[in-house]
């Protein structure tokens, strides 16, 4: 049986990344989501997640978009550009089920992967 948890070098841990992405970084959204991201120094895709008690004041209901996150990323990670991203979830997310939340977040990581870096190796400024 395979782990469903998120290597360590797939997750953003320094209070630097997070300082980063707060800097500068760009936004992408959706109705139950907002990605803050930006080029990542160590060449391959780095995620965080938020889930305030706004979102939901159960921690069970908190925790259960935090798993749809972590596992949308996670099937999706391979194919991600090298960025360093934070998805926060919106207080819209509470009320929605995980068909709609995995849907939502399929769209949000489409959209991430699109994205063509200006930082990127081999590219050409422009």
């Amino acid at each position: 049986m395979t782990s469903a948890r998120l290597p360590r070098a797939a997750r953003l841990t320094r209070a630097a990344d997070f300082a980063a992405l707060g800097r500068d970084a760009a936004a992408l959204g959706t109705r139950h989501f907002v990605a803050r991201y930006r080029f990542s120094p160590s060449g391959h895709a780095r995620m965080a997640q938020s889930v305030s008690k706004r979102v939901h004041k159960s921690a069970v209901q908190r925790n259960r978009i935090k798993r749809q996150i972590r596992t949308a990323f996670r099937l999706r990670r391979e194919h991600m550009p090298a960025l360093d991203m934070l998805v926060i979830a919106r207080t819209t997310a509470a009320a929605a089920d995980n068909r709609v939340l995995a849907a939502d977040l399929a769209a949000l990581l489409q959209r991430l992967a699109a994205l063509k870096l200006q930082h990127a190796p081999g590219t050409m400024p422009g």
